[in-house]
């Protein structure tokens, strides 16, 4: 298990001796990863709900110092070596993409391939007005943005077209380290999740970010027992492991067992 930190950016850490300390401490403590957060603007007053807490207002409304994530972390990859540099998300849809595969992959290739682009569709509507950016086609601007960034990495010569960007037979250097950077989506919806299924089953995500629900984290610890039960019932009875494992898995769905 890798573990990372969040909100790396923020608060003292968004100051640049505040960066560097972050940086190398989580490095020297073996964290894996540090992943930023974004808002270009927050308006003083804004309608739309945070999802993430119960008033729906975002904690410390923008009254605190939020660095761009890609410089940000730029400034982080110049005083460390191994840790790995991702954004937790990037609001994709508010940013051009052509800029952004620029600024990605010159990251990615001044760290020695530490990137990880975590992208999202924003929640912010007042933000992406006040940016000159529709907020109604966010999701579907997310998605082709991705194909744009694996095409423009991917290709020496690079064409794409969809609905809300095209460019044809264009070069864009320098290409990532390793050919191409990791990218996960974020959400905590199921429509981030059937969102999330598209564009890995299409080749062009690799995995999600999302916050973690304490319901979530039950889920995985009960997983986890079911896995230690099964072979004490296969030895019981004569299953095979993987037909101890969805007996026990359908017993404690149904609520007739527990787990341990």
């Amino acid at each position: 298990m890798k573990f990372g930190i969040a909100f790396a950016n923020t608060v003292t850490y968004a100051s640049p001796a505040g960066a560097i300390t972050m940086g190398q401490a989580a490095e020297a403590a073996g964290f894996e990863s540090l992943w930023t957060v974004e808002h270009v603007i927050v308006p003083e007053e804004y309608a739309s709900a945070y999802p993430y807490a119960e008033d729906g207002k975002m904690p410390g409304g923008g009254h605190f110092d939020l660095p761009d994530p890609l410089i940000w972390l730029t400034w982080v990859a110049a005083h460390t070596s191994t840790i790995r540099l991702a954004t937790g998300i990037l609001i994709l849809p508010q940013r051009n993409p052509l800029v952004t595969a620029k600024e990605v992959a010159t990251l990615d290739v001044l760290s020695g391939g530490r990137v990880t682009l975590g992208v999202g569709i924003g929640w912010l509507e007042e933000e992406f007005r006040f940016l000159g950016v529709p907020f109604e086609d966010r999701v579907q601007r997310t998605e082709e943005y991705v194909g744009a960034l694996r095409a423009l990495w991917g290709d020496e010569v690079a064409s794409y077209s969809a609905g809300t960007v095209a460019f044809d037979r264009v070069i864009s250097r320098p290409r990532p380290a390793s050919g191409t950077v990791p990218i996960v989506i974020g959400g905590h919806t199921r429509a981030a999740a059937r969102r999330i299924g598209r564009l890995i089953e299409q080749g062009v995500a690799d995995g999600s970010f999302r916050r973690v629900h304490a319901e979530f984290v039950a889920d995985l610890v009960a997983a986890q027992m079911v896995r230690i039960q099964q072979r004490e019932v296969a030895a019981a009875t004569g299953l095979s492991d993987s037909q101890a494992y969805t007996e026990l898995a359908t017993l404690v769905t149904r609520g007739l067992a527990r787990p341990g």
